[in-house]
């Protein structure tokens, strides 16, 4: 979820998300690794949006601050549409980390997932934007896959795992660090549906949802 603002003088269109991660593992080094992968990937592809037949320039800028033992009533009643709050622990059902919905602005990481260069912050990122997976999970012939696809696409075989292994068994899918932000992925959050009221919009959705450590639930 994030603030959108257009800089009409510019020619920017600004999308400004803050990062608050709580829990267990939650600490200054992994929620800055957090922010960076963001910020970065999502700025690489320098993509681009027409409005009223002006070409803008998409941005983001991420902010973070760790905060492991926030109140539960501070996430329950935010209003603020920059904030997005993700605990992270060493243990998550399921193995695997993920956010409240297309267009949300919380979650669970699982530390493991978020080394540098995972792509994991960057993909649920995305799905707080409202993105979905693509429908054909199926990128084999297709070069370097998008954020959005989830682990267990298909991919060419220097994108996989093991690039030794035959495609679909264990190692013969695609390694996340391979995922790149693409112009289209800029495209596909349809910014130039938003109404901008003083030239500012929201994009995603308060589910504001409090975590609790799954080892204890």
């Amino acid at each position: 979820m994030g603030e959108v603002e257009i800089n009409q003088e510019d020619q920017v269109i600004l999308i400004s998300s803050h990062i608050i991660t709580y829990g267990g593992a939650a600490d200054e080094k992994v929620t800055e690794t957090i922010r960076a992968e963001i910020e970065t990937m999502w700025n690489e592809p320098r993509g681009t949006i027409s409005l009223k037949g002006i070409s803008f320039l998409v941005k983001f800028k991420i902010t973070a601050e760790c905060r492991p033992m926030i109140d539960e009533e501070e996430v329950l009643a935010n209003t603020d549409p920059r904030n997005n709050y993700f605990r992270i622990e060493d243990y998550a059902h399921g193995n695997i980390s993920f956010v409240d919905g297309l267009g949300c602005n919380t979650g669970y990481f699982k530390l493991e997932n978020l080394y540098v260069g995972s792509t994991t912050a960057a993909h649920e990122y995305g799905h707080t934007l409202g993105l979905e997976h693509p429908d054909d999970c199926d990128y084999r012939g297709k070069g370097v896959p998008g954020i959005m696809y989830p682990r267990g696409t298909l991919v060419d075989a220097e994108f996989q795992y093991d690039p030794s292994k035959p495609a679909g068994v264990t190692g013969g899918t695609m390694h996340p660090m391979h995922r790149k932000v693409f112009a289209e992925d800029i495209a596909a959050l349809k910014l130039e549906r938003l109404r901008f009221k003083n030239d500012k919009s929201i994009v995603g959705e308060f589910t504001n949802v409090f975590h609790e450590s799954h080892r204890e639930v």
